[in-house]
């Protein structure tokens, strides 16, 4: 049910720790106006759906089929949402989890935290949060990552995003911390223009007048210039929490982003972390991505225990899944790492999760 890609015996000695251990589903939620860019993500057929993506995602995440929605899930050019396969094994499994709002355009329409943050200017302007913010988000995230995990009885947490226009904030990043991330991240479209996502980082870069891959970086400030409210909160979150018990980075380029900073920061402020205690999962569609190469960013970036669910939708009656295996869509709302913990710690076999998958997918065209 899953793979695993690189280092091996990191991840073998983190499933045998916790693979008696539930887990908890964090998922934090955030918005930046990179989003807005035309083209820029398959994640709402406008500028304006893009808006509401993540809104739509987390409402149906708590709600599951519903007679009425406040914030429909977008229509998609190709394919359906990845939070129904989240969905469905959080509903399956039990298991329990939280929302996170670190800066969303509206109001939530769901129970969540609301860490008072705000969305991000596109990158392009050099100018996307505030400092001060930057660091708010991430002692709030230091601070949650200490309380979900204390006394953590036997739970390990799975760290999940949705941040549409994420994958070309975290060029950004990967690029500002050192990472040469050109031709290597994926997008929600089957074939990602990394020409289009080069040009608006080199944008934000000019704007934020700073040249980060020549000086040492203050990660803080990266963020600060180019980054999104998702990935600090997430960084914060992940290191104190490594210091309790295990979790996953749940996402592709995103979370390898998130994993570089987390990096970054410990060696800066020396931050006390425990590495060893965190991986990355995704999804296979993300790691045979061939407009992509998302193991050799992870090379890159040196020692990332990387894994990946192995789900696969040929077989599913539903076209808006057979579409993933074309390359639409590919990971978000922590669907790989969900479809990873099925396997590890409930020991659901493919059959079994395209069931219940296609289940909910019957349900909602139905409801």
């Amino acid at each position: 049910m899953f793979y695993i890609y690189s280092e091996k015996l990191l991840v073998d000695k983190w499933i045998s720790t916790y693979n008696k251990f539930s887990p908890l589903f964090i998922c934090i939620l955030g918005f930046t106006e990179t989003a807005l860019i035309p083209d820029i993500s398959l994640a709402g057929t406008t500028s304006e759906a893009r808006k509401y993506t993540a809104l739509a995602d987390a409402e149906f995440l708590v709600k599951g089929i519903s007679s009425s929605y406040k914030y429909s899930l977008p229509s998609l050019v190709q394919g359906i949402s990845p939070v129904f396969i989240t969905r469905a094994i959080i509903e399956h499994c039990q298991i329990p989890f939280y929302l996170f709002n670190t800066g969303l355009p509206s109001n939530p329409s769901f129970p969540c935290i609301d860490l008072r943050g705000k969305p991000a200017n596109c990158l392009s302007t050099g100018k996307a949060l505030p400092l001060n913010l930057v660091t708010k988000l991430f002692y709030h995230g230091l601070a949650w990552g200490k309380k979900l995990t204390k006394n953590s009885n036997k739970k390990y947490l799975v760290l999940g995003e949705c941040v549409v226009g994420g994958t070309t904030t975290a060029l950004a990043v990967l690029k500002g911390l050192g990472v040469d991330a050109s031709q290597k991240v994926n997008s929600s479209y089957p074939y990602c223009d990394h020409n289009y996502k080069d040009l608006i980082v080199k944008e934000g870069f000019k704007k934020a007048n700073y040249n980060f891959m020549d000086t040492p970086i203050n990660p803080f400030e990266l963020i600060a210039s180019v980054g999104d409210p998702m990935q600090i909160t997430v960084a914060g979150m992940a290191i104190s929490a490594s210091l309790n018990t295990g979790l996953i980075l749940a996402g592709g380029t995103q979370m390898l982003a998130v994993y570089q900073l987390i990096k970054t920061i410990i060696k800066t402020f020396n931050y006390e972390a425990n590495l060893e205690n965190i991986i990355v999962g995704t999804t296979r569609w993300v790691l045979e991505d061939k407009t992509g190469d998302t193991l050799g960013l992870a090379k890159l970036i040196g020692e990332v225990p990387l894994l990946a669910t192995q789900l696969n939708f040929s077989n599913s009656c539903y076209e808006q899944l057979q579409v993933y295996e074309e390359g639409y869509i590919k990971e978000g709302m922590g669907a790989g790492a969900c479809a990873i913990t099925s396997s590890i710690s409930y020991n659901l076999t493919q059959k079994e999760l395209l069931s219940i998958i296609e289940g909910l997918v019957n349900g909602y065209h139905i409801r």
